[in-house]
C-alpha cells in the first residue's frame, strides 16, 4: 500500500495542499466573491441527519445504477473539470482510475488532454461543452466527440461572469515563458515532488485546451479558449434545443437550480439534468444544490435522470442526495485532490472512500439497495429548503 494512502477526502485535500504550488492549489479551491455558495454546498449536507437502524442491517447492500445509458458501480460520476497543471497525466489519470472502479467520467471542454486519449482510457466518457463560439465551431467540436466515441454530451449553463474573490484570485500564466514563470518561481521550487513529476513526464504544463478545436486543428491556449467563451452571448433555450438536435446520444443539461428551468431543459430535449451551482464558482449566494434538489425532483422526477453536483465529500452525502431525489452525483474537487496527492492511485483511493462510505451508510439505515432510499431516511431541519421557485 502506498504511504500516500488517505482515509478521508479531507486528508486527500491536505496532501494536495502540501504537494501543489500555491497558485495551482488555489485554483482547485475555487469559489467566487465571498465564497458563500462554496461553503453552503458542503455545510448543507452537514445539516441533514440520517435515521439508522440497529438490527436487521444488510451486509452487502447494492449500489450500482445506470446513468445516461452507462452502468455505474455506484451512483458517482467524475464531474467535468479542467485539470490544468495538477498532474502530468491529467484527465487520462482520472479516466483510468474511474474505469478501474466502474465509474463514468465527464470530460471538460477546458481539459488538458485530448478526448481521444481519455475515451481510450475510459469508454464511459461524457463530453462536456459550454456555449462558446458560433454554431459551426460547436458542430466541429461535437463531431470530434462523436468520432472519438463519447458516450453522451453534457452542456454546462451554470457559469456566469463573476471573477472576483475576497481572498484574491490565483494568477494563471498565459504561457510558460520566463517572464510568466518568474513570479511563481519560489512557490514552484518549494514543491519539489510536484516539479519532479513533471520533469519525469518530460514536459511542463502546456496550458492548452485540445478539445476546444476540431480534430487536426491547432490547440488554443487556455485564455484563448476562455476568451472565446467569454465573448459569446449566453444561449437561449432555443439554442439548447438546436444543440440537442445535433447530438444523437444521451444529453445532459448542467446548472439547473429551479423547477421551471428543469422543465425548460426537458422541453429542449434533455435526457438528464444536473442540479448544480458550478461548485460555488458561479453567482455567489446561489443556493446549495442539495437544498433545491427535492423541489426539482418533485417537478420532473421520472421524466429525466437527475444528478447533483456540488459539496459532495462523503459516501453519506451521496446517499442523502439519492434520498432527496438524485439518481447519482457528480464529484469534482474531491477527485482532483486525490489526483494531486497521488495521481491515478489517489483518484482510486478517493473513489474507494466514496464506495465504502455509501456501503456503510446503506447498511446503517437498513437498505438493501440504493434505489430504496427516500426522504424518510433523512432528517431535514426546519428552514432547510428555500421557498419554491418557478
Amino acid at each position: 500500500m502506498s504511504n500516500k494512502w488517505f482515509e478521508t477526502v479531507a486528508q486527500a485535500r491536505q496532501q494536495a495542499k502540501k504537494r501543489l504550488p500555491k497558485s495551482v492549489y488555489a485554483a482547485l479551491i475555487g469559489g467566487t466573491e465571498a465564497g458563500v455558495s462554496l461553503r453552503d454546498n458542503v455545510s448543507a449536507f452537514e445539516e441533514l441527519g440520517l435515521r439508522p437502524i440497529t438490527a436487521g442491517q444488510i451486509a452487502e447492500p447494492k449500489m450500482a445504477v445506470t446513468v445516461m445509458g452507462q452502468r455505474c458501480a455506484m451512483p458517482v460520476i467524475v464531474s467535468p473539470t479542467g485539470v490544468q497543471a495538477v498532474h502530468p497525466q491529467g484527465e487520462v489519470a482520472l479516466a483510468q482510475a474511474a474505469n478501474s472502479r466502474g465509474t463514468p467520467i465527464g470530460l471538460s471542454a477546458f481539459s488538458s488532454k485530448p478526448i481521444e486519449e481519455v475515451v481510450a482510457a475510459n469508454p464511459q466518457t461524457f463530453f462536456q461543452v459550454y456555449w462558446a463560439g458560433d454554431r459551426d465551431f460547436m458542430l466541429k467540436c461535437l463531431e470530434r466527440a462523436a468520432n472519438a466515441g463519447a458516450a453522451g454530451l453534457i452542456v454546462t449553463l451554470d457559469w456566469s461572469f463573476s471573477h472576483g474573490r475576497d481572498w484574491g484570485s490565483p494568477h494563471i500564466p498565459q504561457s510558460l515563458t520566463a517572464k510568466e514563470v518568474l513570479p511563481h518561481s519560489f512557490e514552484i521550487v518549494t514543491k519539489l515532488p510536484w516539479c519532479w513529476s513533471w520533469l519525469r513526464a518530460g514536459a511542463l504544463p502546456r496550458l492548452q485546451v485540445p478539445n476546444f478545436a476540431a480534430a487536426g486543428e491547432p490547440e488554443p491556449r487556455f485564455f484563448e479558449a476562455y476568451g472565446t467563451w467569454l465573448n459569446t452571448p449566453p444561449p437561449t433555450w432555443d439554442d439548447v434545443r438546436w444543440l440537442r438536435s445535433q447530438w444523437e446520444g444521451p444529453f445532459m443539461v448542467k446548472g439547473i437550480s429551479r423547477a421551471d428551468e428543469a422543465r425548460h431543459a426537458i422541453a429542449a430535449g434533455a435526457t438528464a439534468i444536473s442540479v448544480s451551482n458550478h461548485g460555488g464558482n458561479n453567482l455567489d449566494s446561489a443556493v446549495a444544490p442539495i437544498r433545491v434538489l427535492p423541489e426539482i425532483a418533485d417537478a420532473v422526477g421520472g421524466e429525466v435522470e437527475i444528478l447533483l453536483d456540488g459539496g459532495v465529500r462523503r459516501g453519506s452525502d451521496v446517499v442523502k442526495a439519492c434520498a432527496l431525489g438524485a439518481d447519482a452525483v457528480l464529484i469534482g474537487r474531491a477527485l482532483l485532490w486525490g489526483l494531486a496527492a497521488n495521481g491515478a492511485v489517489g483518484v482510486e483511493n478517493v473513489l474507494d472512500i466514496f464506495h465504502t462510505g455509501i456501503k456503510a451508510t446503506l447498511r446503517g439505515i437498513g437498505k438493501e439497495n440504493i434505489a430504496q432510499v427516500g426522504v424518510q431516511d433523512v432528517v431535514v431541519p426546519p428552514g432547510f429548503y428555500p421557498p419554491p421557485c418557478g
